[in-house]
């Protein structure tokens, strides 16, 4: 999708602080971190949330999956804990409409999500 900012950061018009990217996937820091560690994940191929996971290849959404497990290693918080999470639709602030996934850790977490 050519107007989309994620894309643009995938085909790498946009630069951005790269933490993690194979064939299928691009990990990068968070602009407005609300933890210490913050990373956004996207498949580079443009689907707008979880509601058309469908469209991409199992191999894709395998990638993003292993991605988040790859990104919390990297970022050291694969021990002590993380969250992964991915905000579908206007209800839940989905702020860019392109699939991504905040990896939060580095601290302890707030039980509150809502």
């Amino acid at each position: 999708m050519d107007d989309c900012i994620f894309c643009k950061i995938a085909r790498g018009e946009i630069p951005s602080a790269k933490v993690y990217e194979d064939e299928y996937v691009l990990a990068f820091r968070d602009i407005n971190p609300m933890a210490p560690t913050h990373v956004v994940i996207i498949p580079k191929r443009h689907v707008r949330n979880m509601n058309e996971i469908a469209l991409l290849s199992e191999a894709e959404r395998l990638a993003v999956l292993s991605a988040c497990e790859k990104v919390a290693a990297l970022e050291g918080v694969a021990e002590s804990g993380y969250r992964v999470v991915s905000n579908c639709g206007p209800d839940a602030d989905q702020s860019v409409q392109h699939l991504h996934f905040h990896v939060l850790g580095g601290a302890k977490l707030s039980v509150n999500l809502a």
